[in-house]
C-alpha cells in the first residue's frame, strides 16, 4: 500500500494478536495479497526487529491462546496487547479463527475481549468474523462454513460440531460469546448494513460498556459495508475481536477509497522442489483427505503413535523412529509426512481422552505433548536433511512447531490455499533463514494440498 496514494494515512494500519499461528498467516495473506506490506512476527517486535521491515503497513504477532486457559491469557495477553498497541496502529485486532473455536475454559474470546479492549479508548467492540473467501458466512448472527460443497450451520458442521477440544453446540455467535464474558454483546444484521444503517446503529450501540458489536458478513457489499464502519467508527483507536474476515474488509473499504489497487495484486506462484517434509496434528476430514491423497501420490506417510508419545519414557524413542523413517524417505528422493490422526473417526482422535488418562495427563496437556512430539519430529528433520520448504497441518501445532524452529518473523511468499500462504521464515539461525513454511488450518485445502505445496503453486 503506497503512503503516496491521495488520502491514504502514513504509519501502520493495523497491528493483530493471532490466537494461533495458522491464523496468524491467514491474516497476513488477506493483507499482502490486497497490496498492504505486512510481516508476521512470533515474539513481540523490537524496534531493531521492526527496522529490518520499514515498508510494512501491518503487523501481527502469532501466539498460540486459541488452545490456552482464561488462566493462561490473564497472564500473557496483556503484555502481547500492550506491546501491538505501542506501536500505534488505530486498530488493534485479536485474530480468532473463522470458526469461532473457543469456550469459556479453552481459547476463550470473551476473556480475550475483555483483556485486550482496556488497551484502546474505543466504545465498541467491532466484531467480522464472516469471510466469503474462506466461505465462511454470518447471517443474523449465526455462523456457517462450508465443507464438501455445501454451507453448515456451525453446530451442524461435520468437523466443527465434533471438534475434539471446542465443539461448537451453537451456532449463534452471540450465545455463544455470551458464555464466555459478561460482557453486552449487539449485532449489526445484513438487513440493517444492505440498508444503510450501520453508522447510525453503531453510534446507538456504542457506550461507555463498550460493547462487543458482530457484523454480519455474508457477501461482497456486507464485507466492504463492515470493514467502512470499523474503519470510521475506529475513533482515537479501536480493539476488535474478528476473524481475517477484518482484514479482508478493511482492504476493501481502502479499495472503495483508492488507496489500494481497483484489482488486488494477489499473490505469486512459487517455484516447485523435488521434495517437501510435512508433519500434520489435525483431526479434521479435509486434512485426513490429504494424508491420504499423499499416501497415494508417492509421500512416505508416517503415523506418530500417540500410546508412545503421551508417555514420558517412550516418547523420545517414537519421535526418533519417525525421523529414522522421514530422513530414510527424504535422502532417497521422497517427500515424507509424518501424522498424529488421520480424521475425527481415527481411533486416536476417539480415544483420545482414554490415552491421555493412561498418561497421567489432562486433555490439553495431552494434546500440547502432541504437538511437541510434531515439533521435535520437524526440528531434527531440518537438523538432518537438506530441506528448502516445509509444511505444518493443525493450528495447535502449528504454535508448536514453528515456535521451535528458531523463527523471528515470517513474510508470504506465494499463494497456496486460501488461508495457508508459503511463507518465508526470518531468522538470526542461518540454517532456518529462508526457509519456506506453510502453516494449514486442519480444513483448509483441496484434496492434493501437499502435493500443490511441492509443485509451488495451488491444487486446480
Amino acid at each position: 500500500m503506497s503512503a503516496a496514494r491521495e488520502g491514504a494515512p502514513q504509519g501502520l494500519l493495523l497491528a493483530y494478536y493471532g490466537d494461533d499461528f495458522t491464523g496468524s498467516t491467514d491474516a497476513m495473506e488477506a493483507m499482502t495479497a490486497a497490496g498492504v506490506p505486512t510481516v508476521l512476527f512470533l515474539q513481540p517486535p523490537t524496534p531493531a526487529m521492526l527496522q529490518r521491515f520499514p515498508h510494512v503497513r501491518c503487523v501481527g504477532l502469532a501466539g498460540s491462546s486459541r488452545g490456552r486457559s482464561p488462566q493462561w491469557m490473564q497472564q500473557h495477553l496483556p503484555q502481547a496487547f500492550e506491546s501491538l498497541a505501542g506501536l500505534g496502529a488505530p486498530v488493534l485486532h485479536y485474530k480468532v479463527c473463522s470458526t469461532f473455536d473457543s469456550s469459556p475454559a479453552i481459547g476463550s474470546i470473551g476473556r480475550a475481549i475483555d483483556l485486550g479492549q482496556r488497551c484502546m479508548p474505543g466504545r465498541w467492540v467491532p466484531m467480522v468474523v464472516g469471510a466469503p473467501r474462506l466461505k465462511r458466512y454470518q447471517a443474523f448472527g449465526n455462523l456457517f462454513a462450508a465443507a464438501d460443497g455445501a454451507a453448515w450451520r456451525l453446530d451442524r458442521h461435520p468437523t466443527m460440531s465434533r471438534h475434539p477440544v471446542t465443539p461448537m453446540g451453537e451456532a449463534d455467535l452471540r450465545r455463544h460469546l455470551a458464555a464466555q464474558t459478561g460482557r453486552r454483546i449487539e449485532l449489526i444484521d445484513l438487513v440493517q448494513l444492505k440498508a444503510g444503517e450501520g453508522t447510525a446503529r453503531v453510534v446507538e450501540l456504542c457506550g461507555d460498556d463498550v460493547p462487543a458489536v458482530f457484523l454480519d458478513v455474508v457477501d461482497e457489499q456486507t464485507l466492504q459495508e463492515a470493514g467502512r464502519l470499523v474503519w470510521e467508527q475506529r475513533g482515537d483507536g479501536v480493539f476488535t475481536a474478528s476473524s481475517s474476515g477484518l482484514q479482508y474488509a478493511l482492504a476493501a473499504h481502502w479499495r472503495s477509497l483508492g488507496w489500494l489497487p481497483a484489482t488486488a495484486p494477489g499473490l505469486p506462484t512459487a517455484e516447485p522442489v523435488s521434495t517437501i517434509a510435512a508433519v500434520s496434528g489435525s483431526c479434521s476430514p479435509v486434512t485426513a483427505a490429504q494424508i491420504r491423497w499423499a499416501r497415494a501420490n508417492g509421500f512416505l506417510t508416517e503415523r506418530l503413535h500417540l500410546p508412545a508419545v503421551l508417555r514420558s519414557d517412550t516418547a523420545q524413542a517414537e519421535v526418533e523412529r519417525c525421523v529414522r523413517s522421514a530422513t530414510a524417505a527424504l535422502r532417497a528422493g521422497t517427500s515424507a509426512l509424518v501424522y498424529s490422526a488421520e480424521g475425527p473417526d481415527d481411533p486416536a482422535v476417539t480415544g483420545f481422552d482414554a490415552l491421555a488418562a493412561e498418561a497421567g495427563l489432562d486433555r490439553p496437556t495431552a494434546a500440547r505433548r502432541v504437538g511437541e512430539g510434531l515439533a521435535q519430529v520437524m526440528r531434527r528433520l531440518l537438523g538432518s536433511v537438506e530441506l528448502r520448504r516445509v509444511v505444518v497441518a493443525g493450528g495447535d501445532s502449528s504454535g508448536e512447531v514453528a515456535s521451535a524452529l528458531d523463527i523471528a518473523a515470517l513474510s508470504v511468499v506465494a499463494g497456496m490455499a486460501p488461508g495457508a500462504p508459503l511463507c518465508r521464515a526470518w531468522s538470526a539461525n542461518p540454517r532456518r533463514d529462508g526457509l519456506e513454511i506453510v502453516l494449514k488450518g486442519g480444513q483448509i485445502g483441496a484434496q492434493a494440498f501437499f502435493g500443490a505445496v511441492r509443485a509451488g503453486r495451488p491444487a486446480p
